[in-house]
C-alpha cells in the first residue's frame, strides 16, 4: 500500500532555484521566445542539450519547466514535449527496446492522442520494414517540427514509433484550429499514407515504461510555472497604497494554492530521483501531483479574475495571453475524470 511520499527525512521544501547555467539560458531567452516558432524551436534545442534527464535531477528539470513556463507559456508548451521525447528515446536505448539508433538532433513531438474514425495502424512490410497509416489528432507544430514519437495501433495493443515529419507519406494539416490561447501552438492532425516508421519499444512498452508518469508530471510543472506571474500580480495588487483587507486575501490563497504545488512537484521530483515512483505507485502518486496542481492553477486563474477584474485582460497583452494560454493548457488535465481514476487509484492502493 502507497499512501504518502515523505520530500525527506525532516520538512518539505519547495523546487529548488535554478542553477546558473540554466538559469541563464532563461535569461538570455529572446524577446521573441515563445511567440514565434522558429527562434523558440532553436532556443528549445540550446535548451535540450544542457536539461537534465529524468531520475538524474528531475528536480532541475522542472523548475527549468516551471521557469520557462514563467517567461512564456507558449515557450514552455515547445520545450516540454521536445524534452519528452529526448527522455523517452534515452529510456528506449536504456531498456534495449530501440529497433535501431535515431537521429535526436532537430526538434522533436510526442503525438500519443487518439480519436477520429482512421487511427493510425502499424503495419510490418515484407522486407521488414514498418509504415504508419491513418490521422492522428492533436499534433502540436507539426508543420514546423522535424520529428516526432508517435502511437499507433498493433493490433489490440498500441506502439509508438519515431517518424520523420518531412519524409513522404505525412501530411501536417494546417486546422481547423481557433483556440485564443496558444494561438502559435497549432494543435490539429496528421495523415498518414505509408509513412516510414521505426518502432520504439514493443507493444504497450510506451504505456508501461517507467517513464511515463514522470512525462505527465512534468507537464504539471509547466502548470505551476504558468501561474507564477499570476501570483505576482496579485502581490503586487495587495502591496499598493489603499489596498483592502479583500486583496490582501486573494495574495494569501494565490500565495498558499502555489507554494502546495510546488511542494508537491519538489515531493514527487525527489521519489523519481530516488527510484521510488514505479509501477502502480508511479501511476498514483502522478495522479496526485496532476490533481493537485492543476487545482492550484485553477485557484490563482479564480483569483485573478475576481482580484483584478477586466483590466490587465483587456489592456495588459502579456497578461491577457497568459491568462488565455494557461487556461487552454490546463484543459489538459481531464478534471473530474481524471479524478475519478485517482480516485480508483487510491482504492486500489488502499486496499
Amino acid at each position: 500500500m502507497v499512501t504518502s511520499w515523505p520530500a525527506s527525512e525532516d520538512q518539505p521544501s519547495t523546487l529548488p532555484a535554478l542553477a546558473p547555467p540554466l538559469a541563464r539560458l532563461i535569461e538570455g531567452a529572446g524577446p521573441d521566445v515563445g511567440t514565434l516558432i522558429a527562434p523558440t524551436l532553436d532556443w528549445v534545442r540550446t535548451v535540450a542539450e544542457v536539461a537534465p534527464l529524468p531520475g538524474d535531477d528531475t528536480r532541475a528539470r522542472w523548475r527549468l519547466l516551471a521557469e520557462t513556463a514563467r517567461l512564456d507559456v507558449g515557450a514552455a508548451r515547445m520545450l516540454e514535449p521536445h524534452l519528452d521525447a529526448l527522455a523517452i528515446i534515452a529510456e528506449a536505448d536504456r531498456d534495449g527496446v530501440l529497433a535501431e539508433p535515431l537521429d535526436t538532433d532537430g526538434t522533436w513531438g510526442v503525438f500519443a492522442a487518439e480519436g477520429g474514425d482512421r487511427p493510425v495502424q502499424a503495419e510490418q512490410q515484407p522486407d521488414g520494414r514498418w509504415t504508419l497509416t491513418g490521422r492522428k489528432p492533436w499534433c502540436s507544430l507539426a508543420a514546423h517540427l522535424d520529428r516526432a514519437l508517435v502511437t499507433a495501433w498493433r493490433g489490440d495493443e498500441r506502439g509508438l514509433f519515431a517518424i520523420d515529419l518531412r519524409g513522404p507519406g505525412v501530411t501536417a494539416l494546417p486546422g481547423p484550429w481557433h483556440a485564443r490561447g496558444l494561438r502559435q501552438v497549432v494543435s490539429a492532425p496528421i495523415d498518414l499514407d505509408a509513412a516510414a516508421a521505426v518502432p520504439v519499444g514493443g507493444p504497450g512498452w510506451y504505456l508501461r515504461r517507467s517513464g511515463f508518469a514522470e512525462g505527465g508530471m512534468g507537464v504539471a510543472a509547466v502548470w505551476w510555472g504558468s501561474a507564477l506571474p499570476l501570483v505576482d500580480a496579485l502581490t503586487a495588487a495587495a502591496s499598493r497604497d489603499g489596498a483592502d483587507q479583500l486583496a490582501a486575501v486573494f495574495a494569501g490563497r494565490a500565495d498558499a494554492a502555489s507554494w502546495s504545488a510546488s511542494v508537491v512537484l519538489d515531493t514527487a521530483a525527489r521519489a523519481v530521483d530516488d527510484g521510488r515512483a514505479t509501477g502502480e505507485a508511479a501511476k498514483l502518486l502522478a495522479s496526485r501531483v496532476r490533481a493537485v496542481v492543476a487545482a492550484s492553477a485553477r485557484e490563482i486563474l479564480d483569483l485573478e479574475s475576481r482580484a483584478l477584474g477586466p483590466g490587465p485582460v483587456a489592456v495588459d497583452e502579456s497578461h491577457a495571453r497568459r491568462v488565455a494560454d494557461l487556461e487552454l493548457y490546463l484543459r489538459q488535465d481531464h478534471a473530474d475524470r481524471d479524478l475519478a481514476r485517482l480516485g480508483r487509484l487510491a482504492v486500489g492502493a488502499s486496499a
